[in-house]
């Protein structure tokens, strides 16, 4: 009597167990199953993204935004757009961002361009290496006068890189911060974005432009693949469960 009680218990036990890890089995495969398909989403997301910032790359420059437009400014609309702007360049008030890139480690030098309607926008005129971070290391590059910009439009990078913060009051600088720049050099009725000048003849070969680099991480595809494997498997796992539960009822 006493051993059927037993018996029954472990039986009725093995369901419960059964059905509890059947549910979690179902709950796994459906979170998988719906990450899987917001990578797909991701992905075709991030195809049509490249493809509309390719096209503005390539395209002919439009002249930089203007004052009346700079509230509506957004990445989504303007990064990357190619533009034109004139102005005259306030050499006087550059600024150094420190830049890693397909040169070596240097600068970034970012100089305020002041156009003839009052507005001024900061542009990245190119990288310079660090032993030539001084102006005076590299007159023959410093524009006078009416000058012409091509570029590209760059979305502001407030307060540093991903592993160091900028430092305004020691002049230490880790990434294009348009506001930050602004205050730290007194300048008024700035642009909230930058402008990447393009690879342009200059005299002295400094600051080296057009190293802008439009690349977007894309690996939607592999992580769709992993979560709709990892359903998969769980599918196979609960399978096996249910099979060994049956034969193990049959058996008794």
């Amino acid at each position: 009597m006493v051993d059927s009680q037993v018996e029954a218990a472990s039986r009725q036990h093995s369901r419960l167990s059964l059905a509890i890890l059947s549910i979690l089995g179902l709950l796994l495969i459906a979170a998988f199953a719906a990450l899987g398909t917001w990578q797909l989403n991701r992905l075709s997301w991030k195809l049509d993204l490249i493809a509309r910032v390719e096209e503005r790359v390539q395209a002919a420059p439009v002249p930089v935004p203007p004052r009346s437009d700079w509230p509506n400014i957004s990445a989504a609309r303007d990064e990357y757009r190619h533009v034109t702007l004139h102005g005259r360049f306030l050499h006087e008030k550059e600024t150094l961002v420190y830049a890693a890139t397909e040169r070596g480690a240097g600068y970034w030098v970012v100089t305020p361009l002041a156009a003839a309607d009052g507005t001024t926008v900061l542009v990245n005129r190119g990288f310079v290496p660090t032993e030539r971070r001084e102006a005076s290391t590299r007159r023959e590059g410093q524009i006078e006068g009416e000058a012409k910009v091509v570029g590209l439009v760059r979305m502001d990078e407030p307060n540093g890189s991903l592993l160091q913060s900028n430092k305004a009051g020691e002049n230490r600088w880790y990434s294009r911060d348009v506001g930050a720049i602004a205050a730290a050099r007194g300048l008024s009725e700035v642009a909230p974005y930058f402008v990447d000048a393009d690879a342009v003849p200059n005299r002295g070969g400094l600051p080296v432009g057009g190293l802008t680099r439009v690349v977007f991480a894309n690996n939607h595809l592999v992580y769709a693949v992993t979560w709709y494997g990892l359903a998969a498997m769980t599918v196979g796992m609960l399978v096996i469960l249910w099979r060994t539960a049956r034969r193990s009822a049959g058996a008794a």
